[in-house]
C-alpha cells in the first residue's frame, strides 16, 4: 500500500501539469466530433468486454431491479404527468428499495441457505458480517499506512495508467457537458478538469484510497436517467460521501447491497453515456469516406488489439511485452488494454494528418460546429456554466 500511496503522488504530478498548463488544451482543439463519439462508445464495449456480467451471478435480484428500473423510469413518467420530475428523478431511488427489500426477504427467508458460496456472495445482503465489523467511527488522515515509498518502476506504470485514465475521462467530461444541457465545453475548461483531476489522485495518494480518481462514467449516466445537471446536487453528494465514510456503520449499509443491484443499474447508466457517444455522429459527415475509414478502422483495431493483449495475458499470465524491466512492461501493455485509449489515440493520429487543412474536410470532421465555443469568452453561457465557485477562476483563468 505504502508503494501504491507513492506511485499514486507521482503520478498525479502528470495531470496536474498537463491540465493546468494548458497542454491537453491544446490536444483537445484538435478532437473532432466523431473522435469524441469513439471515445464514448469504445469506452462502452471496453466496460462490456473487460468485466464479468455481474446481473447474471444473481438474476432473481438483477433482472427485477432492470425491469423495474426502466418501468420507473420510462413508462411511469409518461402516464402520470403530473408526476413525471418525481419518477425521472427518483427512479433509482425507488427500485434500488424495491428490490433491496425483496432481497433481504429472500435472505431471511433461507432462499440461500443451501446455495454455493458463489451465490451466497451476490445475493445475500447480510454476507460476511460487513455491518457488524465496520467501526462507528473512523477519521482517514493522511498517510495511515504509514510513509508512502517511491519506486521508479511503480512510478511510471501508474503515470501510464493515469494517462489512460485521463484520455477515457476526456470523453466522459464532453459526456456530462452533454447531458447537463450544457454548452460545448470550451478546451481550457476540459484541460482545467483533468488538472483538478489530477490533484484528486494527489489526495488519494495521501490518504491511501488504494485507487485515484477518474470521471465517474456512472454519474454521467445518472446524469442523463434523471435529467439534473445542478452542480449543488454534485457538492450535496459529495458530503454526503464524506458523511458515509465517517460514520461506518451507515457505510457498511450502503456496502450491503448485493452486487447485481449496482450492476443492474449500470445497465442504463453506460447504455445512456455510450449513447452521447452516438449522438456526436450528427454534426459528421457520414457520407464522407474518410470519416467513414477512420470511424471503421479506429474501432476494429481499437477492439482487435486490446483483446489480443488481454487474451495473451490471461493464457500466459503477462502481457505481450515481457522484458526484465517490469515498468516498462507495464507502460506498454497497460496502454494498449483499453479501447478508449487505442481507439482514441489511433483516430486522432489519423484525424489531424490525413487531408486536415481542406475546408471540405474540416466540414466532414464536424469542426465548424465548435468554432463558437473554442474559446471561453466566445460565448456569454460559458461563464454561467463553467465558472468557478469561491472566485477561484481568479486563481485558475480559463481562456
Amino acid at each position: 500500500m505504502r508503494g501504491t500511496q507513492g506511485a499514486l503522488i507521482v503520478a498525479s504530478t502528470l495531470q496536474i501539469v498537463i491540465g493546468f498548463s494548458g497542454l491537453w488544451r491544446n490536444i483537445v482543439r484538435s478532437v473532432s466530433k466523431f473522435l469524441n463519439s469513439l471515445l464514448r462508445q469504445l469506452f462502452l464495449i471496453g466496460v462490456y468486454f473487460g468485466g464479468d456480467f455481474q446481473l447474471a451471478k444473481c438474476v432473481e435480484i438483477g433482472l427485477p431491479q432492470v425491469i423495474i428500473l426502466i418501468i420507473f423510469s420510462q413508462y411511469i413518467p409518461h402516464l402520470l404527468k403530473g408526476e413525471k420530475s418525481i419518477f425521472h428523478r427518483f427512479a433509482v431511488i425507488f427500485s434500488v428499495i424495491i428490490v433491496w427489500v425483496y432481497a433481504h426477504l429472500l435472505t431471511v427467508g433461507g432462499a440461500y441457505k443451501n446455495a454455493g458460496p458463489k451465490t451466497q456472495l451476490s445475493c445475500r445482503t447480510d454476507r460476511a458480517g460487513i455491518i457488524g465489523a465496520a467501526p462507528w467511527i473512523r477519521v482517514p488522515y493522511p498517510f495511515q499506512w504509514g510513509a508512502p515509498t517511491f519506486d521508479a518502476g511503480e512510478a511510471f506504470a501508474m503515470m501510464m495508467a493515469s494517462f489512460v485514465s485521463l484520455v477515457e475521462s476526456t470523453g466522459a467530461f464532453i459526456a456530462v457537458s452533454r447531458y447537463a444541457s450544457a454548452t460545448p465545453m470550451p478546451p481550457s475548461i476540459l484541460s482545467r478538469g483533468v488538472g483538478w483531476q489530477g490533484v484528486g489522485i494527489l489526495f488519494s495518494g495521501i490518504f491511501g484510497t488504494g485507487n485515484g480518481c477518474a470521471v465517474s462514467v456512472e454519474n454521467a449516466g445518472l446524469l442523463a436517467l434523471t435529467r439534473v445537471g445542478s452542480r449543488r446536487v454534485v457538492q450535496i453528494s459529495a458530503g454526503f460521501m464524506i458523511f458515509f465514510s465517517i460514520l461506518g456503520k451507515f457505510g457498511a449499509v450502503f456496502a450491503s447491497i448485493p452486487a447485481p443491484i449496482v450492476a443492474a443499474l449500470y445497465c442504463l447508466f453506460f447504455a445512456y453515456v455510450g449513447s452521447a457517444g452516438l449522438g456526436y455522429l450528427q454534426f459528421c459527415n457520414l457520407n464522407s469516406f474518410r470519416v467513414k475509414f477512420i470511424l471503421g478502422f479506429s474501432i476494429f483495431m481499437g477492439l482487435s488489439i486490446p483483446q489480443y493483449f488481454n487474451e495473451y495475458t490471461a493464457i500466459n499470465g503477462y502481457g505481450p511485452v515481457h522484458t526484465g524491466a517490469r515498468w516498462f512492461n507495464d507502460m506498454i501493455n497497460v496502454p494498449f488494454s483499453s479501447e478508449a485509449f487505442v481507439a482514441g489515440i489511433l483516430a486522432m493520429f489519423l484525424d489531424v494528418t490525413m487531408h486536415k487543412k481542406e475546408n471540405a474536410i474540416r466540414k466532414d470532421r464536424g469542426m465548424h460546429w465548435l468554432d463558437k465555443f473554442r474559446s471561453f469568452k466566445t460565448d456569454t453561457r460559458s461563464e454561467e456554466f463553467y465558472s468557478l465557485p469561491f472566485n477561484l477562476n481568479k486563481f485558475f483563468p480559463s481562456v
